[in-house]
């Protein structure tokens, strides 16, 4: 399954680049007026109706692929959210205690305080500083 999740998103990808490609390289409406006074649009590969129709039609059919392939992504993306294997499936149904009485109560009361004399930085309110700075 991993593999097919990294071919659809190769995939993805370059419907994406390929798609952003084709949009830039269509003419606006407003070249069709400057394609009819000889703008050179008409010796073109295609000729001069033949680019807008080759274009539009890669353009759609690179959109259905990069829509496919979203469809494709978001399925592998709820597909891998659900557990797989045993082990998984043993982890997800344990969850959480149902009762209240199975959650262990949080200890309560302060920190012990350190010996006194102890010469450690930490100690409080006792005063004392190390007696001897690790270099």
């Amino acid at each position: 399954m991993n593999y097919l999740y990294g071919l659809v998103l190769v995939a993805h990808v370059l419907a994406a680049i390929a798609v952003c490609g084709f949009v830039l390289l269509q003419h606006g409406k407003g070249a069709d007026m400057g394609a009819a006074f000889g703008s050179g649009s008409s010796g073109s590969l295609f000729g001069s109706a033949g680019s807008a129709n080759f274009l539009s039609r890669s353009t759609a059919i690179l959109a259905t692929i990069f829509f496919a392939t979203s469809v494709a992504l978001t399925y592998f993306a709820a597909q891998h959210g659900a557990p797989q294997g045993v082990m998984e499936k043993g982890v997800m149904e344990r969850g959480l205690p149902s009762k209240p009485s199975d959650v262990p109560a949080p200890a309560t009361g302060a920190m012990p305080a350190p010996a006194s004399g102890t010469g450690t930085a930490g100690s409080a309110g006792t005063g004392s500083q190390p007696s001897e700075v690790p270099k």
